[in-house]
């Protein structure tokens, strides 16, 4: 193997939560084909995990049995491949997506630059910012599974929706093609510019949050609902209710992973006295607890 592979790996350094256990295994792929030839020496039980920038993940305190694949800084390769279409491997960071689309004049992923993960995470979760939505752009996606076989699908092989996807079970996306427009790279620029000011204005960039916590309900807002039950800069333990957005929990700075999932808890068991409504997680919990 061309790649790294760590024993044991404390994860907290990987989670924009700065909270979580060890990875018994982390495997670092040094390409494409090194992932998939890594891939084929695993045991056909291995449990595997997929980890990118880190964020819209909560890692429990016990930390990870089995193999996590990191492709932060990894599997980033980016290029045009027509007038209107670029490919993109599963590490590359959303926000350089938007750049990149904005450098080649090409416009419709804007709002990518508001999404704080990788383009493998946006598409496994539909991820969505300023009114956009990661699969509203997808041309086609590249999967692998546990065996190291790679297979290209069409966007009709996935039941997508509002921050789900479903598509065959033990596979993982890898790269994708997106389809744009074409337009006015100053107008894009502008655009993203808007985008991030607001972005800055409305939510705790500068603090260790995971991004929003909770899937908007029908017709309502997560954060609204939250700020409406008085929880706003509600603490439990080291993890906190941002002042600024209600949607957010903040790492105080010596927080477990333990406090942040007791407080969504919480916000859930709220929220619904107060109003009835069941606020679903839009975080991934993975891990064992402590």
């Amino acid at each position: 193997m061309k790649g790294t592979l760590l024993i044991n790996e404390p994860l907290d350094k990987y989670t924009s939560w700065r909270v979580g256990g060890p990875a018994e295994k982390m495997y670092l792929p040094a390409n494409r084909e090194d992932l998939i030839a890594f891939l084929k020496t695993l045991p056909e039980q291995e449990n595997i995990y997929w980890l990118g920038l880190g964020s819209n993940l909560l890692v429990r305190d016990g930390g990870i049995k089995g193999t996590v694949i990191n492709t932060r800084g990894r599997l980033k390769d980016m290029r045009l491949v027509d007038t209107a279409k670029i490919y993109i491997e599963a590490g590359v960071p959303c926000p350089h997506v938007a750049k990149f689309c904005m450098g080649l004049g090409l416009v419709g992923a804007e709002f990518l630059a508001g999404i704080p993960g990788t383009i493998g995470g946006a598409l496994k979760m539909n991820a969505g910012a300023f009114g956009g939505e990661t699969w509203n752009i997808v041309d086609s996606v590249e999967m692998v599974n546990a065996r190291g076989d790679v297979a290209k699908r069409a966007v009709e092989d996935f039941e997508v929706a509002y921050r789900s996807v479903k598509g065959i079970e033990g596979e993982w996306f890898i790269s994708t093609e997106l389809k744009l427009s074409q337009g006015e790279a100053e107008l894009s620029q502008l655009k993203i510019k808007s985008l991030l000011e607001q972005r800055g204005l409305t939510q705790p960039t500068n603090k260790p949050t995971c991004g929003s916590v909770f899937k908007n309900p029908p017709g309502d807002y997560a954060a609204r609902l939250i700020e409406a039950s008085g929880l706003k800069g509600y603490v439990m333990g080291g993890a906190c209710v941002s002042e600024k957005h209600a949607n957010f929990i903040e790492n105080t700075g010596d927080a477990t992973a333990a406090d942040i999932e007791a407080l969504i808890a919480y916000i859930q068991q709220q929220v619904k006295k107060q109003y009835g409504i069941n606020l679903q997680p839009e975080v991934c919990r993975v891990g064992e607890v402590l």
